[in-house]
């Protein structure tokens, strides 16, 4: 039996375990992205300005550490927000082993945009030769 608010958001679910837990780390990850993305957004597009990011400026900015681990903290944050809410839409649509088999190839899917992301954020060459 979940709680009702009068928020607009999903209520929080009173048993604890996996989803509760879900819930939680729904709500931190929206604040993370809200936090990264505004950051990302203010930096890319108003302190530097987009037309004279060539790729010098790409390769000085990912030569760091800093900047990859930052990118791949929104990525990971992405995926999971992004995949925890379309399970929560397939649990609210659908029952039985439909909603096993969409919730697995959901996983399957978050999984594989993961792995890619991150290879790609670790593989990129810090520095770009520039003709």
């Amino acid at each position: 039996m979940a709680r009702i608010t009068r928020a607009g958001s999903a209520p929080r679910p009173m048993s604890g375990g996996w989803e509760l837990a879900v819930w939680y780390l729904m709500r931190l990850s929206a604040l993370g992205l809200f936090v990264l993305v505004l950051a990302h957004f203010t930096i890319v597009h108003f302190i530097y300005d987009p037309a004279v990011q060539d790729q010098r400026w790409i390769a000085a900015r990912w030569s760091g550490a800093a900047w990859r681990t930052v990118d791949w903290l929104m990525l990971s944050l992405v995926v999971f927000h992004a995949f925890m809410g379309m399970r929560t839409v397939v649990g609210d649509y659908t029952r039985g082993s439909l909603r096993m088999v969409l919730t697995m190839l959901l996983y399957l899917l978050a999984l594989l945009i993961f792995a890619m992301g991150t290879i790609g954020l670790v593989t990129f060459p810090s520095s770009i030769p520039v003709a």
